[in-house]
């Protein structure tokens, strides 16, 4: 039969079952989006900026079944496109990244947007491909979603030429889809190593990431069976209800809330799932993990990379946590601790760091303590969270509780800034019964705010939170402790509401702690009006989080004792004379 690749893309994203394809289309994919406009089953997403739509498809595929995917030129819109690319890459994030390409039967040298986009995209991909035939393309389809979402996913680069996109070719049948990987298998004896270590410890831990997304009702039985505190990932804050008695916080040492920081610091065998023990996470590396340490993960390479396992199972969280799980159930393990003692302490540490959050409300400002407090009063249990890159980010995950899996969102190891807004809009599209809020710093709204423009063209009613501080708060607080100076992070002065009559938005302003009740629930109402919302905070951001002291602590325990000196006298004779 005879099909053009346009067709023959757009039936393969059917059968992989696509429900969203982002990008803005351009004369090496004007046959896709055609196809695309005929589709019972793919509505196309026109964006403003491609580095938007790649977030979007991020989002997608963190909080859905479906896989994001992108459909871009060559060249400047995978260039565009590269921070959302990169960002799932490194966060382990599924996406299809669709590419014209340019004509490869024509002979010629220097056409339009000719560069080579395998060289391009090698360090942010997991594979690419490039379709030589019609005959190719479905096929190469397949075999991309499938290693995006096996083992540690993450996105795949099918780069499709113009001359087959335009023309049509002979293929000999439409193949059905089949998924077709299998996760590695583990071995028994190391399920038995793993509980006889859990057993027999004093203080056992459980750390959790992304990669432990999927087993959440396992992970609180296990926990709950062995008495075990449990403490997260930024990536993973939402893997583990933050209202069960044995959850801590976001991270376990020096960096991580005094909850965590407390219920980790006697830990004698920690059950790491899902994570890498990467520089965020671990607060600049700056944790101590037990000498037995089990680590589970679907990716071997991370095994002992940073800290010494005693144990590495490869394979699936989910598999390995229900083998667990059973093995526990198994052994007649009778628990001795003092569970009240354990959770009782957790709950105590956890309110006395919220006490010193909110102590008093300002009529200038608005404080985090109460932001975070009203927002999570105003938001649903299965609402989700969208955070950008910044300051406001560790505020969120220390101040604001998850209650469930795939609740909260962000950009982590990548950590590019700009995330949110297009993060938010992707999510609420996969969720449209869901409440979806955004919180941003003014900085990175600065980046992709416009995408808002989407989410009104799409009737979509997210609320994005722009923390308002002037500055790009983070850098802005590390320069000027040391510096006394604050060289380009100081923000020109933006008519926020101005942007919001632009994309069509509802704007609201909340300059201190007495208007959250009646703003927040203000922009609720007009979020359930299918509108979207900018709420413009004057955030206070004087008071650091335990996640910035900790890691500035680690961080210049490391320097020798001459750079520390130097350092410190800079930062005093700056302080005393300018």
């Amino acid at each position: 039969m005879k099909k053009s690749g346009g067709s023959l893309v757009v039936y393969a994203l059917e059968k992989i079952g696509v429900k969203y394809v982002f990008g803005i289309p351009g004369v090496h994919t004007t046959e896709i989006y055609d196809e695309l406009s005929k589709s019972e089953s793919i509505e196309p997403i026109l964006v403003t900026h491609e580095g938007g739509g790649s977030f979007m498809a991020d989002a997608i595929s963190r909080t859905s079944n479906s896989i994001g995917t992108l459909a871009i030129v060559p060249a400047a819109g995978t260039t565009h496109a590269a921070s959302g690319i990169g960002e799932a890459y490194l966060d382990g994030v599924p996406m299809l990244v669709i590419s014209g390409g340019v004509r490869r039967d024509s002979g010629k040298s220097y056409q339009l947007h000719q560069v080579d986009q395998e060289e391009l995209t090698k360090g942010m991909v997991k594979a690419y491909f490039l379709a030589k035939s019609h005959e190719e393309i479905i096929p190469i389809l397949y075999e991309a979603y499938n290693i995006a979402v096996s083992g540690e996913p993450g996105p795949v680069f099918v780069e499709v030429p113009a001359n087959l996109l335009l023309q049509v070719g002979s293929v000999k049948e439409l193949p059905e889809f089949s998924f077709t990987t299998k996760n590695p298998s583990f071995s028994e004896k190391y399920i038995d190593d793993a509980v006889k270590l859990l057993i027999e410890a004093k203080s056992p831990g459980m750390y959790l990431g992304w990669g432990a997304e999927e087993c959440t009702s396992e992970l609180i039985e296990i926990a709950e069976l062995l008495s075990m505190p449990v403490c997260t990932t930024m990536q993973g804050l939402s893997v583990f209800p933050a209202d069960n008695p044995f959850h801590t916080g976001f991270g376990f040492g020096k960096s991580a809330v005094p909850a965590a920081e407390n219920a980790f610091k006697n830990c004698d065998c920690m059950l790491a799932i899902g994570v890498r023990f990467a520089e965020l996470a671990t607060g600049s590396y700056g944790v101590n993990v037990p000498e037995n340490l089990i680590h589970v993960d679907i990716n071997k390479e991370v095994f002992s990379k940073n800290f010494t396992a005693k144990i590495g199972i490869h394979g699936d969280a989910a598999e390995v946590a229900k083998a667990l799980l059973k093995k526990l159930k198994e052994s007649g393990y009778k628990n001795d601790k003092n569970r009240q003692s354990i959770v009782e302490k957790i709950r105590e540490d956890k309110q006395n760091y919220r006490n010193e959050w909110t102590k008093t409300k300002q009529d200038d400002k608005v404080s985090p303590g109460h932001f975070f407090s009203v927002l999570r009063e105003k938001m649903d249990r299965d609402s989700i969270l969208v955070a950008d890159d910044g300051n406001h980010t560790f505020l969120t995950a220390e101040l604001y509780p998850i209650y469930k899996s795939k609740g909260y969102i962000a950009p982590t190891d990548y950590n590019a800034m700009g995330y949110c807004v297009p993060a938010a809009i992707g999510a609420k599209l996969a969720n449209p019964e869901k409440q979806v809020v955004g919180i941003v710093g003014d900085g990175g709204f600065l980046m992709t705010g416009m995408e808002l423009l989407t989410a009104s063209s799409l009737n979509l009613g997210v609320i994005i939170c722009i923390f308002n501080d002037g500055e790009l708060a983070q850098i802005s607080q590390f320069q000027q402790i040391p510096m006394n100076r604050k060289t380009c992070t100081v923000l020109k002065n933006v008519n926020f509401e101005g942007v919001a009559l632009a994309v069509g938005a509802h704007y609201l302003k909340i300059n201190n702690d007495n208007e959250l009740d009646s703003k927040l629930k203000e922009a609720f109402e007009h979020s359930n009006q299918n509108k979207p919302v900018i709420v413009d905070v004057k955030i206070d951001y004087s008071k650091k989080t335990k996640f910035t002291q900790g890691v500035v602590k680690t961080n210049l325990s490391r320097f020798s004792f001459e750079d520390k000196v130097r350092l410190i006298g800079r930062a005093v004779k700056r302080h005393i004379f300018g």
